[in-house]
């Protein structure tokens, strides 16, 4: 697994620091299946008194993600770690279920094509834009994303009706699907 490191806000990666990550995010592996392809990234945002590590691992079923923050930043990448590997855990067996159904566990990670993020600012309210592959996947596999990620709704394409679909979290708590007509 290549890994990928990055930082904001004054960080700078020591060597120490790249050992660190390399070995801490790099014991994910025994969890995921070798494929050269796979590429983790790590974010690492410097405040005033708090260290923020962000990590994602892009999938061709899934993206994995997430977020700690800490006032030690060894610590910001264990907890992160931690987060990741009990995420991994929750959903391996379903994940695992859907593969077998589908497609062999060789191809289901990939990277995505545009790995940076931009920020536009030159507009009076910046925004984030976010490139992703719209895999074909039933709601039940997208409501799966949408845990993975932490997020409140999840894009993708719905497989029966062969259209583009939003899944969100209402706030009663259940799931609900927009379907768009082509």
């Amino acid at each position: 697994m290549r890994i990928q490191i990055r930082g904001a806000n004054r960080f700078n990666a020591t060597d120490a620091i790249k050992n660190y990550i390399e070995e801490k995010v790099g014991s994910l592996q025994r969890f995921l299946p070798t494929n050269p392809d796979l590429e983790a990234r790590v974010y690492i945002k410097i405040y005033d008194v708090i260290q923020k590590v962000e990590v994602t691992i892009p999938g061709n079923q899934f993206i994995l993600r997430a977020e700690e923050e800490s006032d030690d930043l060894y610590a910001a990448i264990d907890l992160v770690v931690d987060k990741l590997e009990r995420q991994i855990r929750r959903h391996k067996t379903k994940a695992n279920k859907k593969i077998r159904e589908r497609e062999g566990i060789s191809d289901y990670f990939i990277t995505i094509d545009d790995p940076d993020t931009v920020y536009n600012e030159e507009d009076e309210v910046p925004y984030k834009v976010k490139n992703v592959h719209l895999k074909p996947m039933d709601v039940e596999e997208a409501i799966m994303q949408l845990e993975l990620l932490g997020h409140d709704f999840y894009v993708y394409r719905d497989m029966a009706v062969d259209a583009v679909c939003v899944v969100y979290r209402r706030n009663d708590g259940k799931y609900a699907v927009i379907e768009t007509n082509n």
